[in-house]
């Protein structure tokens, strides 16, 4: 039985959000990493973006999706990324290009502490929809507090 993504948003925790080993091949000439849509991540890619040349000290993300699944991944350099389920908080730091994190709906998500040069690649289980995101933390916390 496959969970409905609305149960998804009220039951998920930080806890559901894990961070993933990708295929690593490692050669004198260099590694390389390649990832398959439901073989190396559990969703099939619809979206990739990146985030780069982000100054000292400014904080991306502050926000969740109703029924996004993301992969997040520090391609060079590092960062963290603070989660919250409205309970609980978790704070992951990445740094290696062949790791990544999988964030699941109804999460809360803050990316900080951009090391000098980082570069974070998102794949994304679907195309761009404002309407899947929430902005408003207190908008997150009541939503959660419904379901």
């Amino acid at each position: 039985m496959s969970i409905e993504r609305s149960e998804i948003m009220g039951t998920s925790t930080v806890f559901d959000c894990t961070i993933l080993e990708l295929p690593k091949i490692s050669m004198d000439s260099g590694s390389i990493t390649s990832i398959n849509n439901k073989i190396d991540i559990p969703f099939n890619v619809e979206r990739v973006y990146y985030l780069y040349d982000v100054p000292a000290g400014v904080e991306r993300g502050g926000h969740a999706h109703r029924n996004l699944y993301q992969l997040i991944i520090p391609i060079a350099g590092s960062f963290d990324i603070v989660l919250s389920d409205s309970k609980h908080r978790r704070t992951f730091s990445i740094n290696r290009p062949n790791y990544g994190l999988l964030i699941i709906p109804g999460i809360w998500r803050e990316l900080n502490n951009f090391s000098s040069g980082s570069i974070c690649i998102v794949l994304a289980s679907a195309a761009y929809d404002e309407n899947d995101y929430i902005r408003s933390y207190e908008e997150f916390l009541n939503i959660k507090s419904k379901i």
